[in-house]
């Protein structure tokens, strides 16, 4: 995962294909430890955080370029 300030840096195409690709992985993750316990549980955790730190990096350009127009 990238940490946050190259997230920063991604074009917004780029942050959208960052966030599909982290939550299929937590999908997978999340699923193959409903199977069979996985190794290191703490996986999912760290997975769901950086889906988060995307999504807050996706709102934040959100609203920045909004922000122009709230008054």
């Amino acid at each position: 995962m990238k940490n946050k300030l190259v997230l920063k840096e991604l074009s917004d195409t780029e942050l959208r294909e960052c966030l599909d690709r982290e939550m299929s992985q937590y999908q997978k993750k999340k699923i193959n430890h409903a199977v069979s316990p996985i190794e290191n549980p703490n996986e999912i955790k760290v997975a769901r955080r950086n889906i988060a730190r995307c999504l807050t990096e996706i709102r934040r350009r959100e609203l920045m370029n909004g922000s122009s127009n709230i008054q």
